[in-house]
């Protein structure tokens, strides 16, 4: 009796658990099929969803007149899904043969189980339609973007290049990435259970939103012209690179920036150099590639040489320790310390003037007058200049002044600072610092931006830069346009006079470390009209052959582009 009331018992609680399940199954199925419907319905549906990107078009860069220098080009991708294939054999045989690609390569990529695979990519639009008019099951082509340069070797270490993905990566390219770049779109296609699209059920797109145009400063016809000026000197001086930049010394924008050899946009990857590509290991072709990509004007520095005399007066004649009336004396040396400093001209320039001894570009003058200044005064300057920063110019990778600790600066490191030896500077920084100083006095921002545009060329932002503070008075930049001015009316520099202009400059003749090397930077700075600056020029020349003075060899350089771009800017002669 008492087993059966127990078994009673042991069922009851059996029963009373399977119900409690039950119910528990129950009422997790309902809310799973009511409650939860939608997550799993979403779910469900991605599993039959096909997802195909379509690249958005990459926002043009135009010059400042609107001439595009940076635009797209209409390519495919050529991709094969393989539970679609039907004909594997075909398929390997026709895209093998039509984008002429290794049979191994295509099969291995034809016959890998996946949803989707990339058989290749920028492939020509007519190379696509080819491949698409076949109609292999199982073969998709979709129609993508390519950058495409319309110039080639145009400004190539300015404007850089984009990826396989269509990301910048050198130059305006990146740094405008987030204007540039656009938002892709979407193709999504729904698939039966074993992955086969179907095609009674229409396939949804998510349009690509293409990236906005960028504007900048740099001027097509004034580039090109550029450009063909350093690659004629390069040549006829068999130098080992020519860096050419003219900028506006009121506002910063720059007007072309040049560096040859320069490289085809269109095919960044090939070395413009005669070297056996294949004789290198691709630890060394890259690091050929690096180089090649190098924008010699704001990633390296160099010694500026006499072209700094300029920074030297200016400091000096606003800290009011010399006047032009000031006269000096040059034997063709100047003894500081323990050591003989040489002028360029070993017999040197006897009795002179302040206004001489810059005509004359004569290093006694201005070792003198930087020993008045002083190490703390001249490091002050530096800094008030903005030497010891960047210029803040809108591409990546600028270097920064390599300069002397102040407590490492003795009277011989002061001395040939003063001529602009022994420390470096990039070319910017001296295009830069130079502006500020014969533009009234107002630091500028050196730039390439000016704008963005939308599709329909409506302005939806505008750069603006830092006018920085004054770093000298204007009496004192007006006395510099003046001298400078008569550095190529009556010195050094009359090798950029252009008949009916009053052009300011400075040359420079600098050696390259290390001494014994016998190798030269040859440079010309230059302004006009010499008392409203509306133009800068500045050429730099790398270890010229030959005659190798910065007067003879740069000077020409930048009169040659002046005197053939002030009717284009609209200035007139005096």
């Amino acid at each position: 009796m008492k087993n059966k009331t127990y078994n009673k018992k042991k069922m009851l609680v059996v029963f009373v658990c399977a119900a409690a399940v039950i119910l528990g199954l129950t009422g997790r199925l309902v809310y799973l099929m009511v409650f939860d419907a939608p997550y799993y319905q979403k779910k469900a549906e991605d599993l039959h969803e096909r997802e195909r990107e379509i690249k958005a078009a990459r926002g043009e860069i135009v010059d400042a007149n609107g001439t595009v220098l940076a635009t797209n080009k209409t390519v495919c991708t050529i991709s094969v899904i393989h539970s679609q294939i039907t004909d594997p054999e075909r398929v390997i045989a026709e895209l093998s043969r039509i984008l002429e690609m290794d049979e191994n390569t295509v099969r291995a990529r034809v016959e890998k189980v996946s949803s989707m695979e990339r058989i290749k990519t920028n492939v020509e639009k007519e190379i696509g339609d080819t491949v698409r008019n076949l109609e292999l099951d199982g073969v998709k082509v979709d129609e993508d973007f390519k950058r495409y340069y319309p110039y080639n070797e145009l400004a190539s270490k300015v404007l850089g290049f984009t990826g396989g993905d269509n990301q910048g990566i050198i130059g305006l390219e990146v740094k405008y990435e987030d204007y540039l770049k656009g938002k892709n779109g979407m193709i999504l296609t729904t698939t039966d259970a074993r992955g086969v699209e179907l095609d009674a059920v229409a396939e949804d797109r998510i349009e690509p939103v293409p990236g906005n145009t960028l504007q900048i400063s740099i001027d097509y016809n004034i580039q090109m012209y550029a450009q063909q000026m350093a690659e004629k000197v390069m040549e006829e001086k068999q130098a080992d690179k020519v860096a050419i930049l003219l900028m506006n010394p009121k506002n910063g924008e720059i007007i072309a920036m040049v560096n040859v050899p320069e490289f085809n946009l269109n095919e960044p990857f090939t070395l413009n150099t005669d070297v056996d590509e294949a004789a290198l290991t691709d630890e060394e072709k890259q690091d050929a590639l690096n180089q090649m990509w190098r924008n010699g004007c704001i990633n390296d520095t160099y010694e500026p040489g006499s072209t700094f005399k300029i920074i030297t007066a200016s400091a000096c004649l606003e800290d009011k320790v010399v006047s032009l009336t000031d006269n000096f004396s040059c034997p063709g040396y100047k003894i500081v310390e323990d050591r003989k400093i040489r002028c360029h001209k070993v017999g040197g320039h006897g009795a002179e003037t302040f206004v001489e001894g810059i005509q004359n570009s004569c290093n006694p003058v201005f070792i003198e007058i930087g020993l008045r200044l002083g190490v703390e005064r001249f490091c002050d300057y530096f800094e008030q200049f903005g030497l010891m920063g960047m210029t803040g110019v809108d591409l990546p990778g600028e270097a920064s002044t390599i300069m002397h600790k102040e407590e490492n600066i003795g009277q011989v490191e002061l001395a040939t600072i003063s001529f602009g030896q022994s420390f470096q500077v990039t070319p910017m920084q001296m295009a830069a610092t130079v502006s500020s100083l014969v533009n009234g006095g107002t630091r500028v921002t050196p730039h390439f931006g000016v704008r963005v545009l939308d599709g329909e060329g409506k302005e939806i932002e505008k750069f603006s830069y830092d006018t920085g503070n004054r770093v000298v008075s204007k009496e004192t930049s007006e006395t510099m346009q003046m001298l400078l001015e008569s550095v190529v009316s009556e010195g050094s520099g009359k090798n950029a006079y252009v008949e009916g202009y009053h052009i300011g400059g400075k040359t420079a003749t600098s050696q390259t470390l290390p001494r014994s090397a016998n190798k030269y930077i040859s440079s010309f700075i230059g302004f006009a009209p010499a008392d409203d600056p509306q133009v800068l020029g500045m050429c730099v020349i790398y270890n010229p052959q030959g005659v190798y003075y910065g007067g003879t060899i740069a000077a020409p350089v930048i009169g040659d582009i002046f005197e053939n771009i002030f009717p284009y800017l609209g200035i007139e002669k005096d």
